[in-house]
């Protein structure tokens, strides 16, 4: 697979239109998923891949290390992700919701692809990325999820590569605990149901 990208990007490089289709349908969803995991709004998220695929696609002419686009592109990404986070934190609200409308926003009872979600190994998983600390989740995205090289890892965050490993063992034990917390919640709740 790894020439086959970096044969796309060449082409793209060449101005090849359907190369360059081909690479945004092949890694749409990689990029969609790690920016969902610092953008929380799925409709800001869908907003930051198009910002993506637009910065590379104006930066690829230039871009000389075929063979080292996926790390490129998904730093590209991360830049991207935690720009939006960052100006999106520095804008104040539109408006302020008036008090007695606030009530009324949520709906506190899951949608049901929520429900089903939340019984799933995947979305315990991803409930229990939640609780992890910024760092480790950051690190856990890149490296297991995204499949990053732990020396990529390492060169996006500016941090030496020893540092990274330890840091990678660190995450995924925070994220174990995580999860058999989350899985203890969930038994004693469904007792308590039970019992009901």
């Amino acid at each position: 697979m790894h020439d086959d990208v970096t044969q796309l990007v060449r082409r793209c490089r060449e101005g090849d239109e359907l190369a360059w289709e081909e690479l945004v349908r092949r890694f749409q969803g990689r990029v969609l998923g790690l920016v969902t995991h610092y953008v929380r709004s799925r409709e800001d998220a869908r907003d930051v891949a198009q910002e993506v695929f637009i910065r590379v696609h104006r930066s690829l002419p230039n871009f000389e290390q075929e063979d080292r686009f996926v790390p490129w592109l998904l730093r590209v990404t991360r830049t991207c992700a935690i720009d939006h986070t960052r100006r999106r934190a520095a804008r104040p609200p539109a408006q302020d919701v008036p008090v007695e409308n606030v009530l009324a926003l949520a709906d506190p009872a899951p949608d049901p692809a929520e429900h089903a979600e939340r019984r799933s190994d995947r979305g315990l998983v991803r409930r229990a990325l939640e609780r992890c600390s910024e760092l480790h989740r950051e690190i856990l995205v890149l490296r297991d999820i995204q499949g990053m090289a732990l020396q990529d890892v390492a060169e996006l965050l500016g941090i030496p590569g020893g540092t990274a490993k330890s840091r990678a063992a660190r995450a995924r034990a925070e994220l174990a605990r995580a999860v058999l917390a989350l899985e203890d919640e969930e038994a004693r709740s469904m007792g308590e149901e039970g019992a009901r």
